[in-house]
């Protein structure tokens, strides 16, 4: 086989304007005006003026790719088809997201959750930090406003040039540079937001009504063409909510029906207490019980504030120097407001219960002997993220045949508390009368009935609480040196080579107070810091809220005020304040990789012309894990279900791994037709473990449980990362200029899989008082294990001053209070410990079909694509053990309307995605699989341009008011069940 001569094809020269970055991460931008005939080291924009043109744009970038690449193209400078980026790639086949309160954050791609997808900025590995995802990698879209972008490509086959850590894809995020579009160009954006899930939220805790947001572009470039100057800065701010019913740590079980557990199992038939039970599971079947539910009210307010300065020199046309500092923060204010119950005496219950061989009750409920707590809970924190990143990058067209790149950058994102009160918080209060309890899961709100409530009677008081101070930072420097070298005449030899140096540190500490039988008396709460607010209009939107049997009330309080008040009558202004001086736990992760890269590209002259891409990156990878923890002391039951360990001291660890990984590429795309592509690949690709799975040192729970123990975690630095074969096979159609079809087979084998694993062991010889002599004794005297309160009463009034024992007095609901400590002779303490292993290997496939169609000249058009993923490990909701399964993993469908003429655009976008696993470990830590139900949204944006500088818009996110929604090992058993709002905006874009 024999290469052939040709001049550069017209498809390579649009490959190259408009994909830009796509054979060497380098921007480009598509932009509304040509580059000048001198600039030789790149090639001609696209012109791009509209959705059409813009959906012009990404088609060319997907045509002329080495590989499977999609992406998106800004319709203008300062204009990109959503406000978030992470809105706009669920447009995209195979692309689904994660939401946070109503807005995209992260991305899975191809059935890969977010801390598979590797996201670029210009080319660059970014650092990234979450302190709603403490050390995982996932990028978090929302910090990033899309004002800035001018196009988002997505790579789904391996490339040998591409950076590591995208299996199932690498996004990259491409910002503009003023000597893509030469002259000077600026606007100016603003908009009005009107969230209506802001709406939905008690009136202490609602934000402003209407927020902004505000934006501007400023790019110019010299009339000689050798210096350019680009400026970029928005700011913007939403208030919003969201409410959620649920169970915040799970189910307890799931239990066999034939297992016999004091205080846990169901009565056995025959037994006393079974008379209550309807429809009991079988004895081979699994079932699950309530553990604690609550309704929550969530008022979030936001401050995003995002800048880029770029400038760019260039002293000869052969060489294109360019500086850049990008900058985002963004801050978040939380403010919630809970009430909550927990069922613990399963033989005081009546149930009913669906048929089957995994359920959940339909109905459940609990009779007390004595007066439980009804929890009025509120939380006021708030964080800060900041992301910094100085790049510098070099181009120089040595020869006419050699081309070299030059690209470092130092960039850091740091994660904090931007509140006194700390990265989050709890401040429990209660009512200890709550007698008979029931939930009626038969409805879209499972209802919570209390009939004997009275908090007149017993007011409401404070009880435990706890103050978190967690902390993040990343940092990420990178240096990258390639090259292309023109061999022949249809052949190219591309090579570079790379050093990254990142690093993760998170730090944590905790002050808790454990009194959750009551911090004081109750008189020291007046009852005015408390108001009623109607529940069920938190929930207008789910079915139940209007229910008879709901409990009537849900409670809101001043945060600061009540705090204050707490700490003033408990004495101790400390412990009603997170600790800011000190930490926890102190952990540090450095991976220092070092990589080289290989590529061979050849046009072929066959009888079908295809192209050829061979390639192959080596890379070696050295982790360091340092850390320091806060071992366990103690164990002590303060109150009737807790034990919360005591803390001291320190331990510390500090172990290294290192790996070596070659990784093969080979694209080939063969024109079967002038508009017919077909494109085979196969390439190795891996994805690094997560930094808390990777960092070292033991972490306990700060409380255990009465009945199921402790939990802990534990990474593990020797983790490889996940490797991935990869197969790709497309078929596109272009069958018009601004029209395609396609269709995409894709399989992955998967190695290395890093999945859970739960060990049961005993830790840091600590002691626990349940099962000890005192324990016996109270047993032996009548006691079940079911009631705890009769437990603590027997011991606190038969042991007192005898060692581990220490009675305080009584109560409000007439039980003893008082401290009971594990001593030398009692039980260890079984801890539920979770770590991390690589695991079997699995298996992804799937297919992706995509169609764009342009109605002719008409200005109507459609996008429409969906996504089946499949992979033969699923969870087994039958195995009560903890299993390996692929998260994330689901089909899903986009269908998007579009008109346009000169006057108007029009987008109106339906997005779907199928039923999902979230998490293969509940709330509590224990094994147990969370599913998020389907859920589909529209979309809807309209444009009107005044002139050719000033326009208009108009959008509208969630119109159709979706609710979402998660269940556990069977669909009827709800975990949890959120509803936020649509949201409005509307803005005016003016062009200079």
């Amino acid at each position: 086989m024999k290469t052939f001569s040709k001049q550069p094809s017209k498809r390579r020269l649009i490959s190259l304007a408009v994909a830009g970055a796509c054979a060497t991460f380098a921007p480009a931008y598509a932009q509304d005006a040509a580059k000048p005939a001198d600039t030789t080291d790149a090639a001609p924009q696209v012109i791009v003026t509209g959705i059409r043109a813009s959906l012009q744009s990404t088609l060319n970038l997907k045509r002329n790719s080495d590989g499977i690449v999609d992406g998106i193209v800004a319709e203008d400078m300062g204009k990109f088809p959503d406000t978030n980026l992470a809105e706009s790639l669920q447009r995209i086949s195979g692309v689904s997201i994660d939401r946070s309160n109503g807005e995209g954050q992260k991305v899975t791609v191809r059935g890969l959750g977010p801390d598979f997808n590797l996201v670029l900025l210009n080319g660059r590995q970014m650092p990234t930090t979450d302190l709603s995802d403490l050390s995982g990698r996932s990028f978090d879209f929302s910090n990033l406003a899309s004002e800035s972008i001018s196009q988002l490509q997505v790579y789904k086959t391996g490339r040998a040039d591409s950076p590591t850590g995208g299996i199932g894809a690498t996004i990259n995020v491409i910002t503009g540079r003023p000597f893509d579009n030469p002259g000077m160009h600026s606007s100016v954006g603003v908009k009005a937001v009107k969230d209506t899930s802001n709406d939905h939220v008690p009136g202490s805790l609602k934000g402003d009504s209407v927020t902004p947001e505000v934006s501007g572009i400023y790019s110019n470039t010299s009339a000689d063409g050798r210096f350019g100057v680009a400026l970029s800065a928005s700011y913007q701010s939403r208030d919003s909510g969201f409410n959620r019913a649920g169970l915040a740590n799970g189910y307890q079980g799931p239990y066999l029906g034939s297992a016999v557990i004091d205080g846990q199992t169901l009565p056995q038939p025959g037994q006393p207490g079974s008379q209550n039970i309807t429809n009991r599971p079988a004895q081979d079947a699994l079932y699950s019980i309530p553990q604690n539910f609550g309704y929550g009210v969530n008022a979030i307010q936001r401050q995003r504030t995002n800048a880029q300065l770029t400038l760019q020199f260039r002293p000869v046309k052969e060489l294109t120097t360019t500086l850049d500092y990008t900058y985002s923060e963004n801050k978040i204010q939380t403010k919630r407001n809970e009430l909550s119950v927990w069922f613990a005496q399963t033989p005081t219950s009546t149930s009913t219960w669906p048929s089957g061989h995994v359920v959940s009750p339909l109905t459940y409920s609990e009779v007390y002997n004595t007066p439980q707590d009804i929890a009025v809970i509120g939380a006021d924190y708030a964080t800060k993220t900041k992301n910094k990143s100085l790049g510098f990058n070099a181009v120089w067209k040595a020869t006419n045949d050699l081309k070299l790149e030059f690209d470092a950058h130092h960039s850091t994102a740091e994660s904090g508390a931007d509140s006194p009160w700390g990265s989050e918080n709890d401040l429990a209060n209660a009512s200890f009368s709550r007698g008979t309890t029931s939930i009626d899961f038969t409805h879209e709100l499972p209802i919570v009935s209390m009939p004997a409530a009275n908090l007149t009677a017993a007011p409401i008081q404070a009880a435990g609480s706890w103050f978190h101070n967690s902390y993040e930072k990343s940092v990420v420097k990178q240096a990258q040196v390639k090259g292309s070298l023109n061999l022949l005449e249809a052949s190219n030899l591309n090579f570079g080579l790379g050093y990254t140096d990142t690093t993760n540190r998170s730090t944590f500490s905790n002050v808790q107070n454990n009194t959750w039988g009551g911090a004081t008396k109750p008189s020291d709460y007046p009852a005015n810091l408390f108001q009623a607010n109607v529940l069920g209009s938190f929930f207008n939107k789910l079915e139940g809220a209007n229910s008879a049997n709901l409990f009537p009330a849900l409670y809101t309080f001043d945060f600061a005020k009540v705090r204050q008040v707490t700490a003033d009558a408990v004495g101790n202004q400390a412990a009603y304040l997170p600790n800011f001086a000190t930490a926890d736990s102190d952990r540090r992760l450095q991976e220092k990789t070092t990589s080289g890269y290989l590529s061979f590209n050849t046009d072929w002259d066959t009888a079908i012309p295809f192209h050829s891409s061979l390639g192959v990156r080596v890379e070696r990878t050295k982790v360091t894990s340092v850390a320091q923890v806060l071992p366990g002391t103690a164990v002590v039951w303060v109150a009737q279900n807790e034990l919360p360990l005591s803390f001291g001291g320190q331990a510390f660890s500090n172990t290294d791994a290192s790996y070596t990984n070659v990784l093969p590429a080979i694209n080939l795309d063969a024109d079967l037709r002038n508009d017919l592509k077909l494109r085979g690949s196969y390439g190795e690709t891996i994805g690094r473990a997560r930094y808390d799975q990777l960092q070292g040192g033991l972490s306990l729970g700060t409380n255990a449980n009465v009945f199921t123990g402790g939990t802990a975690s534990v990474g593990n630095p020797a983790l490889k990362p996940v490797k991935s074969k990869n197969l790709d096979l497309s078929l596109e159609w272009y069958y018009d200029k601004q029209s395609v079809a396609s269709l995409a087979l894709f399989h992955k084998k998967l190695d290395n899989y890093a999945g859970t694993t739960l060990v049961s062991q005993t830790l840091y010889d600590l002691h626990t008082p349940i099962g000890g002599n005192y324990y016996k004794a109270a047993i032996a005297s009548g006691c079940t294990a079911a009631d705890t309160n009769c437990l603590r009463n027997y011991i606190l009034s038969n042991f007192d001053g005898q060692p581990g024992v220490k009675k305080t007095g009584v109560k409000a609901d007439g039980n003893l209070d008082g401290t009971i400590t594990g001593l030398p002779t009692d039980p260890l303490l079984n801890f539920q410990t979770t770590t991390y292993s690589n695991q079997k290997s699995a298996t992804v496939s799937g297919a992706e079909v995509n169609v764009q169609h342009m109605f002719g000249q008409s200005g109507f058009g459609v996008q429409a694509n969906y996504t089946y993923v499949h992979s033969p490990l699923k969870y087994n909701n039958a195995n009560v053990n903890d299993q390996f399964a692929i998260l994330g993993l689901s089909n899903s469908a986009n269908v998007v309307g579009i008109f346009e003429n000169k006057d108007w655009s029009v987008r109106v976008a339906y997005n779907w995605r199928d039923e999902f696993l979230a998490a293969t470990v509940d709330g509590n830590g224990r094994a147990a699989p969370v599913y998020t139900d389907a859920y589909g949204q529209v979309d809807v944006s309209v444009g009107y341009n005044f002139n050719k500088n000033l326009s208009f818009q108009l959008e509208a996110i969630n119109l159709n008011d979706a609710t979402q929604r998660q269940h556990g090992r069977s669909d009827a058993a709800t975990l949890n069940v959120t509803q936020a709002g649509p949201r409005y905006m509307i803005g005016a874009r003016y062009k200079f």
